[in-house]
């Protein structure tokens, strides 16, 4: 078996969990750096899948099962969303390539996300695997993933022997999340759109764990790994209901234009937060996971609420001192307003 994306926790903790089953004999574990944390008994490869490289790596290997978890949303270490795209994009290209050439690859594994739908305020109620998005993502991680599964539907029409399982997953969180959204949630104040109380879906990381291990074996009798699958704790919970478990107030905020939003989100802290992002807190997102329990066979063991708690208990006390809250506020209030040149007058203390 060879797997990407290994320098993330996430990777690390599949690889980790994989050499634990007896069917699988090796594991090679790719990233183009060195991982932080230990990977058990998996051989290490640094190559960087962006890289014609790749494909020497995965045939020297001799892998049947290509699991790819290098399709994220948050950039490694210092790394731009420049590269973070090509990464997602190219690098997924050239790994298919190589599965492509690969005479031993029978089985392909891809990490993407539910992101593929986008958010828009027309959207129905819940989506299933086959619904089309009203308005297909325009930028960021969204739109890499939309990318990355054109790829993948290229690739298995042309290699109808490998079976190819897709697991679109809610928002991911856990103790050792590492996403665009774990990030905002971090915050000390959460700006929300005015008006706005979306309903938000979550898988907890145990979860992920234990469905990509399923999806990396052969199918059990009565079920089917392949095919495209939404993967997701049961229920909903709303924004506002977020906030209170958090312990974190929000500042409602009118947002003619995303640009503002985004300066929010640097002006608080956060690097890289997409215009998806944005609608994603404005319209939410919920999804069906019918297929995910009668045809995968998988049941999650967090709910969308058990997996929250979890979070929110990695996190430490979510009511932050007063003057840490005011301190975020004033930082807020102090953004020039959307199509004003000039910047609102601070009050005297």
């Amino acid at each position: 078996m060879l797997v990407t994306g290994v320098a993330r926790q996430l990777g690390g903790r599949f690889v980790r969990r994989i050499q634990r089953d007896p069917e699988v004999d090796r594991v090679v574990a790719v990233d183009a750096v060195p991982p932080e944390h230990h990977l058990g008994g998996a051989d290490f490869v640094q190559a960087d899948i962006r890289q014609p490289t790749i494909a020497r790596v995965l045939a020297e290997s001799g892998a049947d099962t290509v699991v790819h978890l290098d399709v994220t949303g948050t950039p490694l270490g210092s790394g731009s969303r420049a590269a973070l795209k090509e990464t997602n994009v190219i690098g997924t290209m050239q790994l298919l390539g190589a599965c492509q050439k690969s005479p031993h690859v029978k089985r392909l594994v891809v990490k993407s996300s539910t992101n593929v739908y986008g958010s828009a305020p027309r959207d129905p109620a819940v989506f299933t695997e086959t619904t089309p998005p009203k308005s297909l993502p325009s930028g960021g991680f969204a739109k890499d993933t939309v990318e990355v599964e054109g790829y993948v539907r290229g690739f298995a029409r042309r290699r109808p022997d490998v079976a190819v399982c897709v697991l679109r997953f809610a928002n991911i969180l856990g103790p050792t999340a590492d996403s665009p959204l774990a990030s905002y949630f971090s915050l000390p104040v959460l700006p929300t759109v005015l008006g706005y109380d979306p309903r938000l879906q979550f898988v907890h990381e145990d979860d992920v764990i234990e469905v990509l291990r399923i999806g990396s074996h052969e199918p059990r009798r009565g079920t089917l790994n392949s095919g495209t699958f939404n993967i997701a704790g049961d229920g909903v919970l709303l924004l506002s209901q977020c906030s209170r478990r958090l312990g974190r107030p929000t500042v409602p905020l009118l947002l003619p234009a995303v640009t503002w939003a985004n300066t929010v989100m640097r002006t608080l802290g956060m690097t890289d937060f997409s215009p998806e992002q944005i609608r994603l807190l404005t319209h939410g997102r919920v999804v069906a996971t019918d297929q995910m329990r009668d045809v995968l066979g998988f049941t999650p063991k967090y709910t969308t609420a058990e997996t929250f708690a979890d979070f929110v208990r990695s996190r430490g006390p979510g009511l932050l001192p007063p003057e840490a809250l005011a301190a975020a506020v004033d930082r807020i209030a102090a953004l020039p307003l959307p199509g004003s040149s000039h910047p609102p007058k601070q009050s005297a203390n």
